[in-house]
């Protein structure tokens, strides 16, 4: 029997609409069974190839437009995939994120389809019971449902999974161009001695950035006054913009940034404001990185952190403002706080564990195939 180490058949993975954390994950993954010899396709919208270059990495592209909601064009995208696994015949298909997942479960394919769980609904009324019963059929058509957080394997489990397992996903190698620190902030234009507070992520009401404008704008009694760098693109930017603009906030919106490696060494301390996350990407970097970390205590954050960072409640701005203040004056307690991060990154699966992790995942149900069991 072929073992997770040595399984080197087709995968298709499949991807909606996507900017940030899961077509990262993507994007690793079809480098990293690339260079085990694997046959790698990756399919999702054609802004994901532009933005990912997924065939830079080793794998193929072949465009699916499946957007980030639910939308009349769905059975499109459906009719597109079905037709393309007809002509592939892969010996998996592997969707990330439930978009992806509803796209293939309605395609039915003829190989094994596992899913990848990487955010939980966060809306209530009837868009969260639709959301819920997207789960339902995802979970049910899915051979096998990978969570990336504890919390995600226990919702797979009540929607009628018939196998979720919890499936870390690692963070990409962090990388650094051969910029100094004093010159990336001198890049961004940031004096000498100015604090710089960062965050990372997609500009959406999950990350509660308005929180941390609100917040930031308090911090202009503060001598020298933080300045805070969001990076990042979404739906909510011309919110922030004028939020900022309005309460005058020490803030900049950055956009998408490729050099997030040498905004970690620029910045003093890292901020994750989420209503909730699974394994929050920019959590991972800032550790990795050696950036101390405030954190909300939301969904798998916790397990991820461990004592590795600052964690305050959701949606408590004084609770925030009271962590920035505390650690931004205080330099010991930042190296401290960052010793304790550093080591608690040591304990992570990296990116080789990921893909052997999936790997052995796709020998399993490509053995059960070949026996006629799946």
């Amino acid at each position: 029997m072929t073992t997770g180490t040595e399984w080197t058949g087709s995968v298709v993975l499949l991807l909606a609409s996507s900017t940030g954390g899961i077509g990262q994950h993507v994007a690793g993954l079809a480098e990293g069974l690339s260079q085990a010899g694997c046959d790698v396709t990756v399919c999702g919208p054609a802004a994901t190839e532009e933005h990912f270059r997924f065939t830079d990495r080793g794998a193929r592209f072949h465009p699916v437009e499946i957007p980030a909601e639910l939308h009349p064009s769905d059975m499109r995208a459906v009719r597109a995939l079905r037709q393309f696994l007809a002509g592939a015949r892969p010996d998996v298909l592997h969707a990330h994120g439930l978009r992806a997942g509803l796209a293939a479960a309605l395609a039915r394919p003829a190989c094994p389809l596992v899913t990848t769980w990487h955010n939980a609904p966060l809306r209530a009324g009837l868009r969260g019971r639709v959301h819920t019963i997207v789960e339902r059929i995802v979970a049910r058509a899915s051979a096998v449902t990978l969570g990336a957080s504890a919390d995600l394997v226990t919702r797979a489990n009540a929607v009628g999974a018939a196998d979720a397992r919890l499936a870390p996903v690692a963070a990409p190698r962090l990388r650094r161009t051969r910029r100094s620190r004093a010159a990336v902030r001198s890049g961004l234009g940031l004096a000498d001695g100015v604090p710089v507070v960062l965050s990372v992520g997609r500009l959406h009401p999950q990350k509660a950035y308005d929180m941390l404008v609100s917040v930031a704008a308090r911090w202009r009694d503060m001598s020298p006054m933080p300045r805070v760098l969001i990076a990042g693109e979404g739906p909510s930017y011309l919110d922030l913009a004028a939020q900022i603009s309005q309460l005058r906030a020490p803030v900049t919106l950055l956009g998408h940034r490729n050099d997030v490696g040498d905004l970690i060494a620029a910045a003093d301390l890292a901020v994750v404001t989420s209503v909730w996350e699974a394994r929050q990407l920019f959590a991972q970097e800032a550790l990795n990185g050696g950036l101390p970390l405030v954190a909300t205590a939301v969904g798998g954050i916790p397990e991820l952190v461990g004592d590795g960072a600052q964690l305050i409640e959701p949606n408590d701005p004084d609770g925030l403002d009271a962590a920035v203040r505390k650690l931004l004056g205080d330099e010991q307690a930042r190296a401290r706080l960052a010793e304790r991060g550093t080591a608690q990154a040591a304990t992570w699966p990296d990116e080789p564990a990921t893909i052997a992790g999936v790997r052995a995942v796709y020998a399993e149900l490509t053995a059960q195939a070949r026996t006629g069991r799946a």
